[in-house]
């Protein structure tokens, strides 16, 4: 017999005090009481375990909290937009100013019925990731098919969609639309984004004909693409035949776009009505939509914009000599170690905590806040000189909430 079913036997049927049960058996007077009551009220049902569970978690997200997850879900996957949960973090932290984990937020997806499992799909994990280190370093491209609707809303005709997007920061710098794709057309599309963004320090693509002809066994000489890239100096590189996970960011930039222009009502029914859509989903995708492969969740123009780009006469000689990737002090200030002497820059306290990349190139240095590319610090070392310091007058400058926190 349990401990329970002795007080409550010795308590109701012996007629013995609460008190006195209590010392014969070792337990507070307060757990008889309460054992006694429950038991007055449910019978039989006080013996059964009972969950230890708190009635209230205290740091369990309100259910605002939990319908604005599944509000941004089903918004962003109504718009045929990335829709998991590092998106959805990102929107919360950016757009609501609200900071939930990943793993919290796909877990209330989970409970909402808002997931599809996927349990034989390929981990991200397993794949080998490879990035240029400068923007303008390499320039990926491709292009891909797309079925048009007529006036009816049945099947159109079939276009094709020719795409150059930059390695490093994953950029859209030509999104454009042709009834079929030939050399002529990729390499008046190269020469527009080389007038806009400059000249790359090299190019990736597969082994299409209209972007080289190496596998055709030298019949025809070079295409228009290959020409131009030798006269400007440009390093082409091709993917291996049947290997597409090679040029896998412009796949992959091709799949995000596609479905988005299938949520698109009403479908575009001509080339100019199809342009007109890749032009908006350029401007969202370079923008406005967080990129969940790029640092911090940044937007493509931001990762462009940080950094310094790459062409086709620094590529091996005049390269970044170091990319630090670190967080402000609560003294506002980040570390750096120049030719063996390690030097404070200081930056400002309202900056505490945030992360920065710290760009080095000789003595030159650039902190940019690694999530907007907002230039905080530009300066030039002295190294006679171990603390860098704004300027600023001296003083507490870190916001009231950060301050409390710290505390």
């Amino acid at each position: 017999m349990s401990r329970a079913r002795l007080v409550i036997t010795a308590v109701v049927v012996e007629g013995r005090s609460q008190a006195d049960v209590a010392r014969a058996y070792g337990v507070s007077r307060s757990w008889v009481s309460r054992l006694v009551a429950r038991y007055l009220a449910e019978g039989e049902a006080a013996f059964e375990p009972r969950s230890r569970r708190p009635k209230r978690l205290a740091n369990a997200l309100d259910d605002d909290v939990v319908t604005l997850i599944c509000s941004i879900r089903e918004t962003l996957s109504e718009r045929g937009l990335d829709s998991g949960p590092a998106t959805i973090r990102w929107h919360l932290e950016h757009h609501h100013g609200v900071t939930v984990s990943e793993s919290t937020i796909m877990r209330h997806l989970r409970a909402a019925g808002l997931v599809t499992p996927q349990p034989k799909k390929r981990p991200r994990s397993s794949y080998i990731r490879f990035e240029a280190e400068q923007p303008n370093e390499t320039w990926q491209a491709d292009f891909t098919h797309f079925r048009l609707t007529d006036p009816t809303g049945n099947p159109g005709s079939d276009v094709e969609i020719l795409s150059w997007i930059d390695d490093h920061s994953r950029l859209a710098l030509s999104v454009t639309a042709h009834t079929r794709v030939a050399g002529a057309m990729v390499r008046a599309t190269f020469r527009r984004a080389v007038a806009t963004y400059g000249i790359p320090a090299s190019t990736l693509t597969d082994n299409g004909a209209v972007f080289t002809t190496r596998l055709m066994g030298g019949k025809g000489g070079r295409n228009a693409l290959e020409s131009e890239l030798r006269l400007l100096g440009v390093r082409q590189k091709n993917s291996r035949p049947n290997h597409p996970t090679t040029c896998g960011k412009v796949e992959r930039f091709q799949q995000t776009m596609k479905k988005w222009l299938r949520e698109q009502s009403p479908a575009p029914t001509s080339l100019g009505e199809l342009q007109v859509l890749l032009d908006e989903f350029r401007d969202l995708y370079n923008e406005r939509r967080p990129h969940a492969s790029l640092e911090h969740r940044s937007t493509p123009a931001v990762a462009y914009a940080a950094r310094p780009g790459a062409s086709p006469g620094n590529r091996d000689d005049d390269v970044l000599s170091r990319v630090r990737r670190d967080r402000i002090d609560e003294f506002g200030k980040v570390s750096l170690r120049l030719n063996g002497q390690l030097h404070h820059i200081g930056v400002g306290r309202t900056h505490w905590r945030t992360h920065v990349l710290v760009l080095v190139h000789d003595l030159e240095v650039r902190v940019v806040h690694a999530a907007t590319g907002e230039l905080l610090r530009e300066l030039t070392i002295d190294p006679t000189r171990n603390y860098h310091g704004t300027g600023a007058p001296k003083g507490p400058t870190r916001p009231q909430k950060d301050r409390v926190e710290g505390s």
